[in-house]
């Protein structure tokens, strides 16, 4: 199993002041490894119809319309699952959370892992994310003694990569921006949703 997360919006409380309403945390999974390796050719397969560099990235809210909607046909075929978690972020009491954005972001991410229905198991995850070296290690030894008991493994392998060189990685911002985006006002707001909707095995609203 192979799970590639990616999220959209930020961890700003400055509401209203140019902080996001909504934080998005998106999963897409394949229980396939080479369902995963055809996604990733399509993808780049695209970058090239497009005309782009090799190097160049998909990402949700540096696109038009018109790409979103190609990019979200383009792997609407292959066989994936979703996962979300949508934290409006008006309900978040922690002073914790709203002060530390490792923290929020750790917690988060922990979350959606660890609320999975028994659908996420012994995966192989790849997180978009840099941060320094010692931030990362610890990040990541939270997430294992978290989620990982005698009963059950969720997490086999995690890893934190730049997005730039994972499409699988950019698949997962590209589906959380949709998911972000239908928690809109704006007119497209449910456009991009709708072609991956049958796609989307949980939606869960924290609370």
């Amino acid at each position: 199993m192979l799970v590639f997360i990616d999220d959209s919006g930020d961890a700003g409380f400055k509401l209203g002041k140019g902080s996001t309403d909504f934080f998005v945390i998106a999963m897409v999974i394949f229980d396939d490894d080479l369902e995963a390796e055809k996604a990733a050719v399509a993808i780049k397969e695209l970058r090239r119809e497009l005309g782009w560099a090799d190097y160049r990235e998909f990402r949700f809210f540096k696109l038009s319309r018109e790409i979103r909607l190609r990019f979200l046909e383009k792997v609407r075929p292959f066989n994936f699952r979703i996962r979300a978690l949508v934290v409006n972020k008006k309900i978040i009491r922690s002073d914790e959370l709203k002060s530390k954005k490792d923290k929020f972001y750790g917690y988060f991410i922990k979350e959606a892992l660890k609320h999975n229905g028994g659908k996420i198991l012994d995966a192989k995850i790849k997180i978009d994310g840099s941060g320094d070296r010692i931030f990362r290690r610890s990040f990541l030894s939270y997430l294992r003694r978290e989620l990982n008991s005698q009963e059950r493994t969720v997490m086999k392998k995690c890893k934190m990569e730049d997005s730039k060189g994972n499409v699988l990685i950019q698949f997962a911002d590209m589906v959380a921006g949709s998911v972000n985006r239908s928690y809109s006002n704006k007119t497209d707001a449910n456009d991009y949703k709708n072609v991956i909707k049958k796609r989307i095995e949980d939606e869960w609203q924290f609370k």
